[in-house]
């Protein structure tokens, strides 16, 4: 796969080639169609989504207009003022800055042109304690959405992963998941469960999965109808394979495979690369990350988007820890092999519940994000799992991984090499190849912890997050609660990463840079192929998906710009 030149024959030209249907593509594909440009995305799948589909589809935009409607105090300042303080002040190409200015009018533009509907996520509090860090109104949701508005397309959208789908194929929200749990306890969860599941059975009578959609799966189905609308050519299973130069340097078209053949087209504007990310591309992990770390980036990220623009001059900016994680259990598979679960907010941060590291000992606050929990796990060890300790009595009342709440029967998970369970926490630690002293320890100081409602080492319950994700109908401390009753648990988590913060250095428009920061003319990144401008840090919910979206309306607007004045 190499740059080519002008003397290839096109036999297509338009204004603008989007390489990528995730977040950051389809939303430079729509603002450039509504502002006026012949617009072709290409996407190497049969759907559109790629990791923004299978995500708690989150924005987090400082001092956006939802919040603000809301009530909640906060402004882009305050934004800036706390990235500041995580990760210093903003780089000589003021891309924090062009993020946190254009966040509310890309919404705007958005939500006035196209079908996409957001609402504030309200409570949902950054992931790091410092100066500028705010509880409310910072993140925005995507308004549920109805799949069967979307017709034959409905089946173009990437579906959640199974183990987060229940009963087979039904989405549910934070707000869902907790009628659901408390349904036996209360009227109103009642109610909800019933509307819910009344819904996914009718669902079922014609579709694959149910159609109610929310999380990223909402967002993502809202994009796509919104393209049809915009009628933006989209070509599924056309996976780009090389980037064409014209004689002065310029990146004016694309070459892709769809099926057996090889397709260029040409475009006026240039070519905007939102492939994902490095995701599996073999080489560029075994120089970013010599763990060889887990992927839970769809097998179809291969980081062709980089490799290709690295290629014609394009330089891959480097962050602290290249990725963003998330810390995942490995479900084995029927058939040989495993898949990865990833353990969000759940079961981390509930009442009864920590984690070991190898010696047996506590190593994070557990309720901590999922990118600073492995982040801890890293630093401890980078090459052993630690391990999540509660009892059976939690499983029961909460879940555990792929467990759903309510489980008691747990052999079926033992058996199958996902649990190890014992009778004591000398025995679990025997089995799990650790200190048995070391560990009792640690069961006892979480006991003593849980009655006294403070954790005096790692303070879960005590940060904004954790108690978020946390029992709120547990007292006196919503995240810490006793781990005494036979049987024990033991699951085994592991790091992977979620998206890549290192990517293609860009100026504040998305415009692709070389060794000397110069603009590669007609060259485009965003999305995870961007380097993020949070450069390494994870302030909140949504710090990928919202720079995404914005940097995505930036693109589309420097391309129509550039046409304008050509």
């Amino acid at each position: 796969m190499t740059a080519r030149d002008h003397n290839n024959t096109r036999d297509e030209l338009c204004d603008l080639i989007v390489v990528g249907a995730g977040a950051g593509g389809m939303t430079a594909a729509l603002t450039a169609a509504h502002m006026g440009l012949n617009v072709v995305l290409c996407e190497a799948t049969a759907q559109v989504g790629g990791t923004t589909a299978t995500s708690a589809g989150t924005l987090w935009l400082p001092g956006n207009r939802h919040g603000r409607q809301a009530g909640y105090t906060d402004s882009p300042q305050a934004g800036a003022h706390y990235l500041q303080a995580i990760s210093g002040p903003d780089d000589a190409l003021d891309r924090r800055h062009a993020f946190l200015e254009s966040a509310d009018t890309a919404i705007e533009f958005l939500e006035r042109h196209t079908a996409l509907a957001f609402a504030s996520a309200g409570e949902h509090p950054d992931y790091l304690e410092a100066s500028g860090a705010a509880t409310h109104g910072r993140a925005l949701s995507p308004v549920e959405f109805d799949g069967r508005l979307l017709g034959a397309d409905f089946d173009r959208v990437r579906a959640p992963l199974d183990d987060f789908l229940l009963l087979g194929g039904m989405m549910a929200n934070k707000v869902d998941v907790q009628s659901l749990v408390r349904r036996y306890r209360s009227w109103k969860a009642f109610r909800r469960t019933v509307q819910l599941v009344g819904r996914y059975a009718r669902d079922r009578l014609r579709y694959r999965r149910g159609t109610r959609l929310v999380l990223g799966n909402a967002l993502v189905a809202r994009m796509l109808f919104s393209l049809r609308a915009a009628k933006v050519e989209l070509r599924f299973e056309t996976r780009l394979v090389g980037l064409d130069k014209d004689g002065s340097g310029r990146v004016c078209g694309a070459t892709f495979e769809s099926g057996n053949s090889r397709i260029s087209l040409q475009a006026r504007c240039g070519v905007v690369l939102a492939t994902g990310g490095i995701g599996h591309h073999a080489e560029l992990r075994a120089a970013l990350d010599p763990s060889a770390f887990e992927s839970l980036t769809p097998q179809s990220v291969r980081g062709e988007g980089l490799a290709l623009a690295r290629e014609a001059g394009a330089i891959l900016e480097r962050h602290p820890g290249d990725f963003l994680w998330q810390p995942v259990s490995r479900v084995p598979a029927s058939g040989g092999g495993h898949r990865l679960f990833p353990h969000l907010y759940l079961d981390r941060a509930k009442p009864g519940l920590l984690a070991v590291d190898h010696a047996g000992r506590r190593f994070v606050n557990e309720g901590a994000s999922y990118h600073h929990f492995v982040a801890a796990m890293i630093e401890r060890a980078a090459d052993r799992p630690a391990y999540l300790i509660c009892d059976a009595a939690f499983v029961r009342r909460y879940g555990l991984g792929v467990i759903p709440p309510g489980t008691r029967n747990l052999r079926h998970f033992e058996r199958a090499g996902y649990l190890v369970i014992a009778q004591s926490p000398e025995e679990l630690a025997k089995r799990l190849g650790i200190d048995a002293g070391a560990f009792s320890d640690t069961i006892r100081q979480n006991n003593e912890y849980a009655v006294s409602g403070t954790d005096a080492e790692f303070g879960k319950g005590a940060t904004p997050v954790s108690r978020f994700n946390g029992d709120a109908q547990h007292h006196p401390n919503p995240c810490l609660g006793r781990i005494a009753t036979a049987p024990f648990c033991a699951l085994a988590i592991w790091p992977a990463d979620a998206a890549s913060s290192s990517g293609l250095r860009t100026d504040a428009d998305g415009r692709v840079l070389d060794i000397h920061d110069r603009a590669i003319a007609g060259l485009y990144a965003c999305g995870n192929d961007m380097a993020s401008v949070m450069r390494g840090t994870y302030p909140g919910p949504g710090a990928t998906l919202g720079p995404a979206i914005v940097f995505g309306w930036r693109v589309a607007r420097h391309a129509e710009a550039t046409l304008r004045s050509s």
